[in-house]
């Protein structure tokens, strides 16, 4: 039923989306493990958590047909490298006390790919879009002119992750199966560091149980989320979809200030003034579409 699927959509982007929101508890619970090599753990336990669901999901013939399609390679190759990118800004940025400016970047994030829409791929834009993304814009001219700074870790997460999802639009794959192939990417390198690399924490064997359990959950912590997100966009709106993807960052805005003890800088309260009303434009432009939507098949009787 329709109203079943929609409210299992719901479920799961929520879902996703509050894993992604408390992410930074975790990575602030191995904040002794340096960024790098967390990031290197969570190349290594997705692969073998991704490679479990693909193979036990019966989706191995849709990786062999990728092989043979140097074109999609080619994309996944660079989604992987954006990934991975967008991953080791995000542990650095809540190992260094920046969840303030993560959690900046992901609200940026959907004005970023309005944006990238416009730039990119040619869409025309409306007029509370446009407006959207000229407010963003503005805010964060504001921090540079008055205060001399820009947000680069915000804006680095929000274009990483933003161009991310481009790509993989055009790549069309299941979310399982593309992580699979940009998780196998990148593990020659993931394994090849651990092997060079030389910390207290990189032999397993030195480790109390606790913090390997909590390196190998790094792949439950990576994987659970997209497969949580990739389950929505199957089931709701993407208007519905792009609504609910601020409960993430809100998370992340209220530990920042509350549990991890950051402090709303002056030229951070500008940017943020400036971004959410860009969203709130940006809701409104996706509520008005939604209606007209189902007015549509209305008039048509």
């Amino acid at each position: 039923m329709p109203n079943t699927e929609s409210r299992q959509g719901i479920l799961y982007a929520i879902s996703a989306y509050l894993m992604w929101g408390f992410a930074p508890i975790y990575f602030k619970a191995i904040a002794t493990v340096s960024p790098d090599e967390i990031l290197m753990h969570r190349v290594i336990w997705s692969f073998f958590l991704v490679i479990g669901l693909v193979v036990l999901g019966d989706k191995m013939g849709e990786v062999r047909a990728l092989a043979r399609q140097p074109r999609k390679l080619g994309i996944l190759a660079l989604t992987s490298l954006l990934v991975g990118t967008n991953w080791l800004l995000f542990i650095w940025a809540v190992a260094n006390h920046h969840v303030l400016d993560a959690s900046l970047g992901y609200f940026i994030n959907p004005l970023f790919s309005v944006a990238l829409g416009l730039l990119v791929l040619g869409e025309r834009l409306g007029r509370l879009q446009l407006m959207a993304v000229g407010i963003a814009a503005v805010g964060v001219l504001v921090q540079l002119i008055q205060f001399g700074s820009v947000p680069w870790i915000s804006l680095a997460l929000a274009g990483t992750f933003g161009i991310y999802g481009l790509l993989r639009k055009q790549v069309n794959l299941q979310a399982s199966t593309g992580l699979f192939v940009e998780t196998a990417m990148m593990l020659p390198l993931a394994l090849g560091y651990w092997l060079w690399l030389d910390s207290p924490t990189a032999n397993l064997a030195n480790n109390p149980l606790s913090l390997n359990l909590l390196l190998l959950a790094a792949g439950v912590v990576t994987t659970l989320p997209l497969l949580a997100f990739s389950a929505a966009a199957i089931r709701i709106p993407l208007y519905l979809l792009g609504m609910l993807q601020y409960i993430g960052p809100s998370i992340m805005f209220v530990m920042a200030l509350t549990l991890f003890g950051e402090s709303l800088s002056a030229p951070q309260l500008v940017t943020f003034g400036f971004i959410w009303a860009g969203l709130l434009l940006l809701s409104l432009d996706g509520i008005q579409k939604a209606r007209r939507k189902r007015r549509a098949p209305i008039a048509a009787h």
